[in-house]
């Protein structure tokens, strides 16, 4: 008990675990379930059916469970899950889903920076960095290791690759590539994520095949479906440009992709 603080309030039916501590005048929910040594600070607000999982950091000010911004969102029993070891820092947002997924989701060991805003439906996979005042509309997902710089608002529906990096300030409409680095108002792509690949552990052959095919998808005058199966064609059996082929194939069909 002296780990919750004498003014948080604890509704009746949370599910607190072992270790967690609640600092002053926070509220949790009565659907809410909080994994072990996790730290909630002081003016959190957590509520609706959200779980939390364990050694998670939530500082000042969060906000994490509250109704979808949604028009259409009709009060329906949606839910918010967190995984383990992120880090939530002040003023962030976390709306709950909508009857398209039905939860919003956030994976393991990410850091979300002051007053990012977290949309319902959204997925933020493991590993992610999402600086400063970052704002995810409805229904987008983040893949793992990508980084996305402050200020940058990325619209409904998007996705956001793997391993890349997108530039502060930018703003996002469409897909952005895996393994590749994009910046700008409207966001464009200018190289590979060479830097952050290498500091991933990707091999140099693994880097130079990507830097190939970055050129052939985004500085080559052919097709979309000569690119396809140029890639196809070039680099059996690699599964990273393998994965490429895959995310490109469903741009194709949804948003589309940043060029």
């Amino acid at each position: 008990m002296e780990r919750i603080h004498k003014t948080a309030i604890i509704e009746e039916g949370a599910i607190i675990g072992e270790g967690v501590r609640i600092g002053a005048y926070s509220i949790i929910g009565k659907d809410v379930k909080i994994g072990k040594n996790t730290e909630i600070q002081s003016h959190v607000v957590i509520e609706g059916i959200t779980e939390i999982g364990e050694e998670n950091t939530i500082y000042s000010f969060v906000s994490i469970g509250k109704n979808s911004q949604d028009l259409k969102y009709a009060g329906e029993p949606t839910k918010t899950v967190i995984g383990n070891k992120n880090q939530i820092r002040e003023f962030v947002t976390i709306h709950r889903g909508t009857t398209d997924r039905w939860e919003t989701r956030i994976g393991n060991n990410n850091l979300l920076m002051a007053y990012v805003h977290v949309a319902h439906d959204v997925i933020v996979e493991n590993n992610c960095i999402l600086a400063n005042s970052v704002t995810l509309a409805g229904h987008v997902v983040v893949e793992e290791f990508a980084i996305i710089g402050g200020l940058t608002p990325v619209h409904q529906f998007c996705r956001i690759g793997k391993y890349s990096m997108i530039g502060g300030a930018s703003a996002i409409n469409q897909d952005i590539c895996p393994f590749m680095l994009a910046e700008g108002n409207k966001a464009e792509m200018r190289s590979l994520n060479g830097i952050g690949l290498k500091r991933r552990g990707f091999s140099r052959e693994e880097i130079i095949n990507l830097k190939n095919a970055y050129k052939i998808i985004f500085r080559s005058s052919l097709s979309m479906k000569e690119i396809l199966e140029k890639l196809k064609k070039d680099f059996e059996n690699d599964k990273n440009i393998e994965y490429l082929y895959q995310f490109i194939e469903v741009s194709n069909q949804n948003r589309g992709l940043t060029r």
